[in-house]
């Protein structure tokens, strides 16, 4: 189990760490709490299938590296700054599962919502080949982000 805070552009490393979960704290590091477009030119596939498994339904959304991007910085406008925490990665070969809290504060929304602590439970599979993800099987607890707007 590893546990860590991601810090912006400084990405968690281990002794021995695998091939596989380098890429992922790197792209956690410097896309997904950033929204940095070039670096995820360089840690994402040209177009990469996001399985979201949601409870009301099962869905892919194929986003190429600007555009999910682009998506982490809508996320940034709605959230603010937020800190992205670790609770658990583990590795397979080429798989790496990664679960989070994400704690940030609302930015937008009624005249009470501005401020508003908002906390994210998630996790995901990220498939890594050639030192970029491919794909990505995801889940996020969309309840309880809802009940706290």
């Amino acid at each position: 189990m590893r546990t860590f805070t991601v810090l912006p552009g400084r990405p968690h490393t281990w002794p021995g760490m695998p091939p596989a979960a380098r890429t992922v704290t790197e792209f956690l590091s410097r896309v997904r709490v950033t929204g940095d477009a070039a670096a995820a030119e360089q840690l994402m596939g040209t177009s990469v299938p996001a399985h979201q498994h949601l409870a009301e339904r099962d869905e892919t959304v194929v986003r190429t590296p600007r555009e999910y991007a682009a998506h982490v910085r809508d996320m940034l406008e709605d959230h603010g700054p937020f800190r992205f925490e670790v609770d658990e990665l583990l590795v397979e070969q080429d798989h790496v599962f990664v679960r989070w809290l994400q704690h940030g504060r609302l930015t937008t929304g009624g005249p009470d919502a501005p401020g508003r602590p908002l906390r994210e439970a998630g996790s995901a599979v990220y498939h890594v080949a050639h030192g970029r993800i491919q794909e990505y099987w995801i889940q996020l607890d969309r309840l309880g982000d809802q009940l706290q707007r």
